[in-house]
């Protein structure tokens, strides 16, 4: 006979086990318990570590939960997956709600100089399958994947490479690593707290079957044909996607373990059973038991939100879908939150330096056409019809709440002025029109340039209409194209789009010693000017140098930010790079500061009331730690199926 979750909730086991700091009590997951009592699973005190990391509250409103129940939850695509990830947040080092640095799967770490980190693992700790997390799977990564040529053709991750040196990296025992460079690194913790982390280890228990090291090798040939894969990097490639999160046999060190292989519409998390959290009661995190991902087109997961059919749900979801989903909350038992977010830009138009076209590219450069562009654009009105005059007009560059700021970076070259940009395109040298009064190219094509969108939200299009009808007066006549997100970042990495429209910088609240990678050509999914970025990002190897001295610039001062000694030069050098860019204007910000709604069950508790919903850093929901959320009545978080 199947036992009921409440049933299996009244048979609750607990064992008393000594941490360093205290003697916790430790309570059997009740869903777990069959398992544990027929031996196919240890008791909990045999699944934690030594020393599991206890949870204490974080933000407002935190408070021990209870086990059980499914969380639901609408995303668009099945490459959403990864957002588990995202969500889970288990990082060697992550963030807390006030963004400071604290171990996490790690016990304790020590750094030296900025360029010796010594990480100590928690003994006992184990991967989802039950297998030890241990120094193993560091020398795994770093030896047998990063430095693999097969595996990793430009060697490793470039958060790795200081300056072109790699790090010495060292086994000091079982539990102890080590990585040191000549130099400072510090964007090495940052990119381990990121929300797609740095991944120093693998599970080398389950990925040696597909390493030729270790394989037999026709073993290996036939598993890779079996898999229709052209050789073994390929399989193990394939195998190897801790991030996207797409592959329900490898490990893993998060919350939730996948069930479901893709393509789907609809994915399954259950509980990871040797996950390393505790909360102070000892009760083994996560509380909830099981996620469900269930897929739904972008554009009507707002209407889906708003009849109750998720549990958590900010993605996908947008400020202008406010008004509509508080209509519901009564009817269809939730509640909808307003969250800040710091991002630079809410919305920012993207001018491609990189473009393919010979002659809007050198337009693009001009920094007097992007400067008129600016202009051009009436941010008081996108701000009064699109959001009730509720946001931040702007630059895409860092907010108030930055210690760094200073109002001339946002207010820069943004004061609409027809008259100012007219005069402007007419210095150039843009003083021909047709009789439509467009403006003519100096190859005499009509300036219609198609503005692209990744078709994720209305209000980007609507967005656009307001700046189509303000910059046809000045002579210029854009159209609008959405299409989906990989098309869209694809076509703007190839050089093929003109023009793009997505957020500005992640992390608009950085003090001066958070990297200012994110105004530098340093990416390739800047927007900007992704072949410059990609240049970077492989160490020369593909893409183009920058050859326009503004951007080289910014290279060379992030450069110098990442030597600097002390604070204060790190702010002189970033207090540079904010003016340069408040000048450059090489992405065009409309406005800041757009709130978030969150939509929450009513049966979900420890959700925060008040947040950042914000990507890097924070991970959206990650920093506030979901396996903490836990479900009221225990069964589950939505009110329809």
């Amino acid at each position: 006979m199947k036992l009921t979750l409440q049933i299996i909730a009244a048979l609750t086991v607990s064992f008393t086990v000594t941490l360093p700091t205290m003697a916790i009590e430790l309570v059997e997951v009740p869903s777990l318990i069959e398992r544990v009592n027929s031996g196919s699973l240890p008791p909990v005190a045999q699944r934690l570590p030594s020393s599991p990391l206890i949870v204490t509250p974080d933000y407002p409103g935190w408070r021990p939960g209870k086990h059980g129940g499914q969380l639901s939850l609408l995303m668009a695509r099945s490459k959403d997956v990864r957002m588990m990830v995202v969500y889970g947040y288990a990082r060697l080092i992550g963030y807390t709600t006030d963004y400071r640095f604290k171990a996490d799967l790690l016990e304790r770490y020590e750094i030296e100089e900025n360029r010796r980190f010594t990480f100590h693992l928690r003994k006992g700790h184990r991967w989802s399958d039950g297998q030890p997390f241990t120094a193993e799977d560091f020398r795994y990564f770093w030896e047998d994947v990063a430095n693999n040529k097969d595996l990793a053709p430009l060697g490793p991750p470039r958060e790795m490479i200081v300056d072109g040196e790699k790090p010495k990296f060292e086994i000091i025992d079982s539990h102890t690593i080590r990585y040191s460079w000549s130099k400072p690194n510090p964007d090495f913790l940052p990119a381990l707290a990121s929300p797609s982390p740095l991944y120093l280890y693998r599970p080398a228990h389950y990925l040696k079957q597909f390493h030729q090291r270790y394989a037999d090798p026709k073993m290996l040939a036939s598993m890779a044909k079996a898999k229709k894969r052209r050789n073994w990097a390929s399989l193990h490639n394939f195998r190897d996607n801790q991030y996207k999160n797409n592959n329900p046999k490898m490990p893993t060190l998060q919350p939730w373990v996948t069930q479901t292989v893709p393509p789907a519409q609809r994915f399954v998390f259950l509980r990871n059973p040797y996950f390393h959290r505790v909360d102070e009661a000892g009760r083994q995190l996560p509380y909830i038991d099981r996620v469900v991902l269930n897929i739904a087109g972008s554009s009507i997961i707002p209407g889906k939100t708003g009849a109750g059919e998720t549990g958590l749900q900010a993605r996908y979801i947008n400020f202008s879908d406010y008004t509509f989903l508080k209509r519901g909350e009564k009817r269809n038992g939730y509640k909808v939150r307003l969250w800040s977010t710091a991002k630079g830009a809410h919305l920012a138009l993207f001018p491609n330096l990189n473009a393919n076209d010979p002659v809007w590219r050198k337009l693009f450069r001009d920094v007097r056409f992007r400067r008129a562009l600016s202009l051009a654009t009436n941010r008081h009105e996108i701000n009064q019809v699109a959001y009730f005059g509720l946001t931040l007009e702007g630059n895409n560059t860092v907010l108030p709440q930055s210690p760094l700021y200073k109002p001339e970076y946002r207010t820069l070259w943004t004061k609409f002025d027809l008259k100012r940009a007219n005069a402007m395109l007419d210095e150039i040298g843009l003083t021909k029109r047709d009789h439509r009064g467009i403006r003519l190219l100096p190859d005499d094509r009509p300036m219609e340039m198609v503005v692209e969108t990744a078709g994720e939200a209305t209000e980007q299009s609507d967005v656009l209409e307001l700046i189509h009808d303000s910059w046809l007066k000045a002579g210029i006549k854009i159209y609008t194209r959405p299409s989906q997100r990989e098309v869209f970042r694809n076509r703007i990495f190839a050089g093929e789009t003109l023009m793009s429209v997505w957020s500005g910088v992640e992390n608009a609240m950085p003090s001066a010693d958070i990297s200012p990678q994110e105004f530098a050509p340093t990416s390739q999914q800047q927007l900007q000017w992704p072949k410059w970025g990609q240049y970077f990002q492989s160490g020369g190897k593909v893409g183009e140098a920058p050859d326009l001295p503004a951007a080289t610039e910014l290279l060379d001062l992030y450069k110098s930010w990442r030597l600097a000694k002390s604070s204060e030069a790190r702010a002189q050098i970033w207090r540079r790079i904010l003016m340069l860019d408040a000048e450059q204007m090489f992405t065009i910000g409309i406005l800041a500061g757009v709130p978030q709604p969150v939509v929450v069950d009513n049966n979900l508790r420890n959700v925060p009331e008040k947040g950042v919903y914000n990507w890097d850093p924070g991970g959206h929901f990650g920093i506030y730690r979901p396996d903490g959320f836990w479900l009221a009545d225990g069964r589950q978080s939505k009110m329809k199926k």
